[in-house]
């Protein structure tokens, strides 16, 4: 079970990991041996809220198809065991990113007593600035 929140827990079956060879150097050891993990997962499952759901299919993100399969390659590290986790690291993240409610912004208004003290210091400033203009003899 990967846990997303409290109430949302996706079972492992609906994530299909597959080991796969890792790209980069590495010597002997990248060409024989398969440590990197590719994840897929489908959205359209049935196994989260369809808040999550819409949430994930709004974002911009470039791991997301346009099918809904979120795709995630792991091969930070050199154990596959390691990749597997970090690659459910990285699906759990995405999944918490998409659940966050933004806050609403409303728009404010300076209050009446702020707007006069702004426009008495203005004015003030103005005054000593003529202040210092050429004296007329």
């Amino acid at each position: 079970m990967l846990t997303i929140s409290n109430a949302v827990t996706i079972p492992l079956e609906f994530i299909e990991l597959s080991a796969i060879r890792a790209q980069g150097a590495g010597g002997q050891n990248v060409n024989k041996v398969s440590t990197a993990i590719h994840l897929r997962f489908n959205i359209h499952c049935g196994c989260l809220p369809a808040y999550y759901v819409e949430q994930l299919l709004a974002l911009n993100d470039k791991r997301i198809s346009k099918d809904g399969v979120i795709i995630i390659k792991a091969q930070r590290f050199r154990s596959q065991e390691k990749n597997r986790e970090d690659a459910l690291n990285r699906l759990q993240a995405l999944i918490q990113q998409a659940g966050v409610r933004q806050k609403v912004r409303r728009a404010t208004k300076p209050s009446k007593s702020s707007q006069s003290k702004r426009m008495d210091s203005k004015n003030k400033h103005g005054k000593k600035k003529v202040l210092r203009g050429k004296v007329e003899l």
